[in-house]
């Protein structure tokens, strides 16, 4: 997935110094996620000053940003929506006539998903004496296949369905209906927690000498047994969103005085867990164990190896060797008696092995994810005739794309914003042909584009609500999606789980085409499944010939290689502003939403975003919504800050930022109008997940478009900026893109020699190392 939705590289400004835990590059960029405002700091204990690199907890109004600045922030949107998650699927099983939002469902998806993968590993794997350290759903499946193994209980006792045969899937939701008003959709509710356990949890905590308000996060983040459990262990209370090894620390001391030490197994097997988490929050599904020893060293951890060999014991990380591990009888290997020939070395040279430490929860979708697309490419019918439909295509990429789709079950298509119409090209032909085509795109934003390009309504929906069952065609007797070629745009913005839980959705015999601009910044979750994909080489892939028109499209395209261009702009299209401080750039952008663009361009001020590095600074996201708030529409904020006609931007789940309009609110919560769709936040959601939104980051606005775009480039932004992020934001604009230029020579250094930051994965190796007939070299 903090405090404001959706930020996470480069936050100019922030209040959170850099994390040493991860090792990007400097300067690079991470992933983005959805941020909600921290819970209350932990106090922090510790006898000496806090050591140097260590994160301090996020402000409450601001998310972090990964590889230039921390990712707590986003540590708390995602906790708190995965226990939203968890707290949604119960009384949708208990009562399956009750609608689960969009958001609601998707969440709960990617949940059982984790579930049935990790049931699937248990039962080829003998029972396991370790665990004791293991809690929430590892803890659960544990006790589940120790119960089934010892006839305590039959296999089927933990399930409220049989398997599915011959594969499992999920019980098909009911189909979407069809087209009907909108009902308003609520907003995830955070876990509910009884007063007896709130109050066991508080007790623990003023003991600990930790603020009381910890309570409800931490029941949400360890559940009922939550008092239990940090008694016993109070290094549990890293897993409270926004608490730090320190504060940890602290409290570990309150509760067990003498007993307390650096090298306690449960303070080292819960930083394991920490750094880790941090790690996913920058976009790792995994992370080289040497970086997590360093990190344990950095933190007083006196046998790092004997950490890290305890926490993989106990449960808390997986172990993984990457590379080529030589063997006793390799006639490569170094000869025992004396030197290798020199040349002989070179020739039999290998990549050394690395070893990667990675949560279970990514590991198993990653796997999940790959035997899903090797699936997909070996079960598609390969002698599909769509001549006929390629002949008629539009131009001749689209033509490629539709003969390269009709011979493959998986294919990756990659292309700018005019690329879009190859991907609408081959959905009408496809339905031309008979098949049940569809588009999905990462926005509501997207799903209009996609359903204007391809002419149908009917042919675009969003990720979300295809999951959900909202959207779309529903699901088969088998759970399936009902759909013989799937369309993803947007493709870098899939993270690993939501890939693996989409991928999972599709009937053998399925196609799915994978299509995006590379350029882009990369997914809000942990991952960076369509670049893993291209790089492996699993499938055909089709570049598009198609380049993006007028000096939009001119400067974004140099971008993409390394160049920031002087681009002839007659119409003004594009244009620079220059500004000395902060404070002249709030000015000047107020001035360019609110006067300049529409007098000049006739595009409204509703219809112009402003894009900036970060949140925080004085001309980051707050300061920027702040006063464009009391230029465009002031108020007193009756609403939880919040009034009728705000602009604003809604985190219903980790990494989807949706904007919308304030509509008005009563007992139920915060009414939005969110691109046509009528969502209600309820109130004590409100500060968490919605924010103002007339500025926004790049992370935020990746994968939609407005007609006009302000970028935002304040002194304090430079080593915020990178190619990606400079390509995406200036790319938000249709019609007409305005600068507000204070870095100088900061932003062309960035587009030629800061390129994305590279993601710790193990999808790349996973797909080269199935079995693919298809793939392309």
């Amino acid at each position: 997935m903090t405090a404001l939705p959706g930020e996470t590289p480069g936050t100019v400004g922030t209040d959170t110094p850099q994390d040493t835990v991860s090792p990007p590059e400097a300067g690079a960029e991470g992933p983005e996620h959805a941020e909600a405002p921290d819970a209350p700091d932990a106090p922090d204990a510790s006898d000496g000053p806090e050591p140097s690199g260590a994160p301090e907890a996020p402000d409450a109004s601001e998310g972090g940003e990964s590889s230039d600045t921390p990712a707590d922030a986003d540590d708390d949107a995602r906790s708190d929506a995965e226990a939203d998650a968890d707290a949604d699927a119960a009384p949708a099983e208990a009562a399956p006539a009750v609608e689960l939002s969009e958001a609601q469902a998707e969440l709960a998806a990617q949940r059982e998903l984790r579930e049935r993968i990790e049931k699937r590993k248990a039962e080829k794997a003998a029972p396991i004496a370790a665990g004791t350290g293991l809690s929430g759903t590892a803890a659960d499946l544990l006790a589940a296949v120790r119960a089934v193994e010892s006839g305590e209980k039959s296999g089927t006792a933990f399930f409220d369905r049989p398997a599915a045969t011959p594969a499992s899937r999920r019980p098909a939701p009911a189909a979407a209906q069809p087209t009907r008003t909108p009902a308003p959709e609520a907003a995830p509710t955070a876990r509910t927690a009884t007063p007896e356990a709130l109050d066991a949890v508080r007790a623990v905590l003023t003991e600990g000498g930790a603020p009381e308000a910890l309570a409800r996060p931490a029941v949400g983040a360890l559940g009922e047994q939550a008092a239990e459990q940090l008694r016993t262990d109070p290094w549990r209370l890293l897993a409270v969103p926004g608490v730090r090894p320190e504060q940890a620390d602290g409290f570990a001391r309150a509760l067990l005085g003498a007993d307390c030490g650096p090298d306690d197994g449960r303070r080292t097997a819960a930083l394991v867990g920490w750094l880790l988490e941090r790690a996913a929050l920058q976009g790792h599904t995994a992370l080289d164990a040497d970086a997590v020893r360093t990190a344990l060293a950095e933190r007083a951890v006196g046998d790092p190896d004997a950490a890290v060999r305890d926490a993989v014991e106990e449960g808390v990380a997986l172990v993984f060797q990457e590379g080529d591990e030589p063997s006793a009888d390799d006639p490569g290997a170094a000869d025992s008696g004396g030197e290798a020939d020199e040349a002989g070395d070179a020739d039999v040279a290998r990549e050394p092995v690395q070893v990667l430490l990675g949560l279970d929860r990514y590991a198993l979708a990653e796997e999940s994810l790959a035997d899903g697309l090797a699936r997909l490419v070996n079960a598609c019918e390969k002698a599909a005739d769509w001549a006929e439909a390629a002949a008629s295509a539009p131009s001749p990429s689209a033509a490629e794309l539709i003969r390269t789709t009709a011979a493959a079950g998986l294919v990756a298509h990659s292309g700018g914003e005019a690329a879009r119409a190859e991907p609408a090209a081959l959905i009408a032909a496809a339905r031309g042909l008979g098949l049940r085509a569809l588009g999905a795109t990462h926005s509501e934003d997207g799903r209009r584009r996609l359903a204007a390009a391809t002419g149908d309504p009917d042919t675009a929906v969003t990720l979300s609500g295809l999951l959900s069952g909202a959207q779309g065609p529903g699901r088969d007797e088998d759970g399936a999606l009902a759909l013989d070629l799937l369309v993803v745009l947007d493709a870098p913005q899939l993270d690993v789980e939501g890939a693996a839980v989409l991928v999972e959705a599709l009937a053998d015999g399925a196609r799915l085409v994978l299509s995006g601009d590379p350029g882009v910044l990369g997914s809000a979750g942990a991952g960076r499944v369509f670049a893993d994909v291209l790089a492996s080489h699993a499938c055909p892939q089709v570049v598009s010939r198609t380049p993006d028109p007028g000096p939009i499209g001119e400067l974004v395209s140099g971008i993409g290689i390394g160049e920031l261009n002087q681009v002839d702009a007659p119409g003004k299209e594009v244009v620079i502003v220059p500004v000395r401080d902060a404070g002249e750039a709030v000015h000047r952008t107020v001035q360019l939403v609110a006067d300049s663009v529409p007098r000049a361009f006739g595009i409204p001020a509703e219809e112009t975003q402003v894009i900036t590095v970060g949140h925080g600074g004085a001309a980051g996201t707050r300061a920027l919504n702040e006063a464009l708030k009391q230029r465009l529409n002031p108020g007193p904020g009756r609403f939880g800050g919040f009034d009728p006609g705000d602009r604003v931007v809604h985190v219903p789940a980790p990494g989807r930022a949706v904007p919308g309009v304030v509509l008005s609110a009563d007992a139920e919560g915060l009414r939005l109008d969110c691109g046509g769709v009528p969502v209600v936040v309820p109130q004590e959601r409100v500060e968490s997940s919605v924010r103002h939104g007339w500025a926004l980051s790049a992370h935020q606005a990746a994968g939609m478009r407005w007609p006009a775009a302000v970028v935002v480039l304040p002194g304090d932004a430079a080593q915020g900026l990178s190619r990606p992020w400079v390509y995406t934001a200036f790319g938000r604009g249709e019609r007409h893109l305005s600068v507000v230029h204070g870095v100088d020579q900061a932003l062309p250094h960035a587009v030629a020699q800061v390129p994305a930051q590279e993601r710790t994965t193990r999808l790349r190796p996973l797909l080269e190392a199935l079995p693919t007939p298809d793939a392309a070299s």
